[in-house]
């Protein structure tokens, strides 16, 4: 399996966030995607996870049993939790579990494994952030999905929890899965690299009916 990514170009509004994108990310590896805010890095990620329509380009998921299930082929973890507040963690990961389909770890197993046992039965509204962005890590666990796509995945994590991350980052790898992430943050993750910034489009120059004139000394 992989991940092609040809020619793509983003606009938000009036505005060409990137253009004549083009990347291939393999079955066992990753990409982490860096770049100054406003580069289009989230949008990046929601057009792969074909949340949002490209404005040129194309993406697609070679090997998935059928073109149509690529979204089933996906994780996609967005800067917000996504978490219901009023249902205990254990509530939360069961619904995702449902929902997503393919079970992978038990409820209780996912969330020992991102430090999260024995607070199963607390209502996520009294988590902290941390807590909160394991037990959106904890998602990836108990659905198997090859392709992870992570937007800022370590953020209010503490240092264990970042480096655990990480663990459970390599495992996925090395068990033939695919990650790409965009972060600003430095991930312990063998992976290549993608400066979207390099594919923002040059800004015009300004006519020269526009420049103000050199003040006369």
């Amino acid at each position: 399996m992989r991940l092609v990514v040809e020619r793509l170009g983003c606009r938000r509004g009036a505005r060409q966030l990137f253009q004549q994108l083009d990347f291939t990310v393999e079955t066992g590896t990753a990409l982490v995607v860096t770049g100054p805010n406003g580069t289009g890095k989230s949008s990046l990620l929601r057009l792969l996870a074909g949340l949002a329509r490209p404005d040129s380009g194309t993406v697609r998921l070679e090997g998935a049993a059928e073109p149509e299930t690529f979204a089933e082929e996906v994780h996609y973890l967005g800067h917000l939790d996504a978490h219901k507040a009023a249902l205990t963690a254990a509530e939360n990961l069961r619904f995702w579990r449902d929902m997503l389909g393919h079970p992978g770890l038990s409820v209780g197993a996912a969330m020992d494994e991102v430090g999260l046992g024995g607070l199963e039965g607390l209502p996520v509204a009294v988590l902290s952030a941390g807590q909160k962005r394991r037990l959106a890590l904890a998602r990836l666990l108990v659905a198997q999905r090859p392709l992870w796509l992570l937007d800022e995945p370590t953020t209010a994590l503490d240092v264990a929890a970042q480096a655990r991350f990480a663990e459970l980052a390599r495992a996925h790898v090395a068990q033939g899965g695919l990650i790409v992430a965009a972060t600003h943050a430095p991930l312990d993750l063998p992976a290549a690299r993608l400066d979207l910034g390099a594919y923002r489009p040059a800004r015009p120059a300004a006519p020269l009916a526009d420049l103000e004139s050199e003040p006369e000394q």
